[in-house]
């Protein structure tokens, strides 16, 4: 039975089956008993109808199997409740716990994250950047790609909507969240050097500003420690396949027979590659005295503590980054003065397990 519309949207229906189809939000409007405007207010904020009123739409939503053209109504609007985020890479754990504590901040703030991947190509962030403007998204969170210069449509959307980076800084000023790479991999240089050999460093291909990064806060924490620095050779290729990568140039290392005491990872995809070489040359890893090579990384993967043995590495803020990047672009849609600055770094955590 379908309900006529009710002017209170607080009426109690009694309907007892679905209609035979609900196509638009005037449709569900009648079904649920309320106002067109009550129900595309639910839809767009669901905290801002009465609880009342929203168990019953949400109720009504189960009953009917109705999910509204979001995307078609926000076009419409000059601010709307749609935000996009662009990452380099989907299958990446880190970028999916990433997005997904993005999409929880968003959803909870009234918000719809609509996620893009670049997947690693700038042609593709371009496409990415477009497909976000003929969506009209009121902002948008994004993890830039490359080594030297951040992609010219990126700084053209920046000036037309609020944007904040993550991850990987831009190459000009602008809101930023990421990990402080200088605190973390002191932290971990540190700690090496003082429980054994210092470490050589396994660097990550060049295919965003985090390579040189890391590169050179190894660098500086080796000073600080009073040893040299040791970069790994590693080929000139830019690919986000980090755990072949590490294999091959930590296999190319053993094969040379100057195998270094220990090898720090610029990130833990890394490790793993490094991982596997080390037990194809059957060399026991890990911090005791048969071991013969100690290998750590950075970003504490979700795999970490899995891998044989576990990997002692850094720990990333994922859900610090996440809440301080929608803080920032929130306060940014609603022209208020952010609390964090301009750019923001997060602390990393050393993590101790068995490799290192």
């Amino acid at each position: 039975m379908i309900l006529g519309r009710l002017d209170s949207d607080d009426a109690i229906d009694d309907r007892e089956e679905k209609p035979a189809e609900i196509r638009t939000m005037e449709d569900f409007a009648a079904f649920v008993g309320l106002s067109r405007p009550t129900v595309s207010k639910f839809f767009n904020d669901p905290v801002s109808v009465r609880a009342k009123t929203r168990a019953r739409i949400e109720a009504a939503v189960e009953q009917s199997g109705f999910r509204p053209n979001l995307l078609a109504s926000n076009l419409k609007r000059s601010r709307t409740r749609v935000l996009g985020v662009i990452i380099p890479n989907t299958t990446d754990p880190f970028y999916m716990e990433l997005t997904r504590c993005i999409e929880s901040i968003a959803a909870h703030a009234g918000y719809f994250a609509f996620v893009l991947s670049s997947n690693g190509q700038r042609e593709i962030e371009t496409e990415a950047i477009g497909r976000l403007q003929s969506l009209n998204v009121a902002g948008a969170i994004v993890v830039p790609l490359g080594a030297d210069e951040t992609n010219a449509e990126l700084t053209r959307l920046e000036s037309r909507i609020p944007l904040v980076y993550v991850d990987s800084r831009p190459d000009h000023e602008a809101p930023f969240v990421g990990t402080d790479n200088a605190q973390s991999f002191n932290l971990i240089v540190e700690y090496l050097s003082r429980s054994g050999p210092p470490p050589a460093f396994l660097g990550m291909p060049e295919i965003n500003r985090n390579a040189a990064a890391r590169r050179r806060a190894y660098a500086a924490g080796m000073q600080k420690v009073g040893a040299e620095p040791v970069l790994l050779a590693v080929p000139d290729e830019k690919t986000w396949d980090f755990e072949r990568f590490g294999h091959a140039v930590m296999a190319k290392t053993i094969a040379s027979g100057n195998v270094p005491g220990t090898v720090l990872c610029a990130n833990d995809r890394l490790a793993f590659g490094a991982l596997l070489a080390a037990w194809e040359a059957g060399l026991r890893v890990g911090h005791t005295g048969a071991a013969d090579i100690r290998i750590a990384g950075h970003d504490d993967h979700p795999l970490a503590r899995y891998t044989c043995p576990p990997l002692t590495t850094v720990a990333q803020n994922y859900e610090g980054i996440a809440r301080i990047a929608m803080q920032k672009l929130i306060a940014l849609l609603d022209d208020t003065t952010p609390e964090t600055p301009q750019r923001t770094l997060l602390r990393g955590d050393l993590i101790l397990r068995a490799s290192a």
